[in-house]
């Protein structure tokens, strides 16, 4: 029995372009991963101190050969700061990338929709205050105050969309208002804290990676870890969404749990970033963008590339904060958000109707 042409070549067809496709986005990967390994390197490379890359190198290779203050340079100071850099550019570009999806807004990411300003928020309210929201945090209250105010922002986003006439620009307008709120409180706390606790609230309103420890490094890399292994779950779900709600829910897919569920994720990963290394903006919003210009949608290749997008994106400013100013580090979120404003508003200029 011989196979009908007419039917076998259109398959065929579509195998291939499948394929191909396959191959091309696997390419993206491995360029993402090579781009972030340079960007890596060079933000470990290059810095303050006065240090040749040349010694930077030996003290990485063989640290018992190199001087004390290289070594403690090195593996004290920068070695923490960019694997810092590379664990929380991740964690808000993942975070970016599943808010845009479940809210199937292209402007939607921590920083845009508030829940990064909340959860600055509430970690400056630990340290100001002494006020702790979850009981027995220790030294984690920061962490545990961050989650908690930046959960109940993603739980008032989720609300608001559900709305009847709340459009996606609509949801954009709202969560710059509620950047604006928790900004304006975060202002009130510098305003009565002492002197020791300003710089601090100064550390949590312009992003800084100046003070790395294992804890933090730790802490990011298993929630970020957590998160990446719940949506690599609910992959088909995820991508289902993209259809729209009603396509969704027709396919099955509990449209409102999963959205519920992916921001309160998305609410503890950035509360984590943001107790770690302050409020940093529009990582989150171009690095999902940027993924999705090379491979699409699709989760399995969308979500990684997008991590080593916003990985880089953020060694990169790193990297910008310690050279352009000589002698003097710049808070990153300086950086990042003078980078960013252009990208937001291509992307709003994008969505102009015709």
């Amino acid at each position: 029995m011989s196979l009908d042409p007419a039917i076998t070549t259109p398959r065929l067809v579509a195998a291939d372009g499948f394929r191909r496709r396959e191959v091309r986005h696997r390419a993206w990967l491995l360029g993402g991963a090579g781009m972030l390994l340079a960007a890596f390197l060079a933000d470990l490379l290059l810095g303050p101190g006065g240090h040749s890359p040349g010694q930077v190198l030996e003290a990485l290779l063989t640290p018992e050969q190199a001087s004390p203050l290289v070594r403690i340079t090195v593996w004290q100071l920068r070695l923490p700061t960019a694997l810092l850099a590379v664990l929380a550019g991740a964690g808000l570009a993942v975070a970016g990338a599943q808010m845009q999806t479940v809210l199937d807004n292209p402007l939607a990411d921590p920083f845009t929709l508030g829940l990064a300003s909340a959860a600055s928020f509430g970690a400056a309210l630990a340290v100001v205050a002494g006020i702790s929201l979850l009981p027995l945090a220790g030294h984690l209250a920061a962490a545990g105050n961050a989650f908690v105010f930046s959960l109940v922002a993603a739980g008032m986003i989720h609300s608001l969309s559900r709305l009847r006439g709340v459009g996606l620009d609509t949801l954009v307008l709202l969560g710059i208002a509620t950047m604006f709120t928790f900004n304006a409180l975060l202002g009130l706390l510098q305003y009565l804290a002492s002197p020791d606790a300003l710089q601090q609230l100064v550390f949590w309103s312009l992003g800084s990676l100046s003070r790395p420890s294992g804890l933090k490094l730790g802490l990011i890399a298993a929630v970020l870890a957590g998160t990446l292994l719940l949506s690599h779950r609910l992959g088909w779900q995820l991508g289902a969404l993209r259809l729209g709600s009603i396509q969704a829910q027709a396919m099955g897919v509990p449209v409102a749990r999963l959205r519920l569920g992916m921001l309160a994720a998305m609410a503890l990963l950035t509360a984590v970033v943001v107790a770690a290394v302050g409020t940093i903006g529009f990582v989150g919003l171009v690095a999902p963008h940027m993924a999705r210009l090379l491979v699409g949608e699709q989760q399995r290749h969308f979500l990684p590339l997008s991590a080593l997008c916003g990985a880089t994106l953020m060694c990169v400013a790193d990297l910008f904060s310690k050279l352009v100013v000589p002698g003097l580090v710049l808070p990153i979120g300086i950086i990042t958000a003078l980078a960013g404003l252009p990208a937001f508003f291509l992307l709003i200029l994008r969505r102009r109707p015709s």
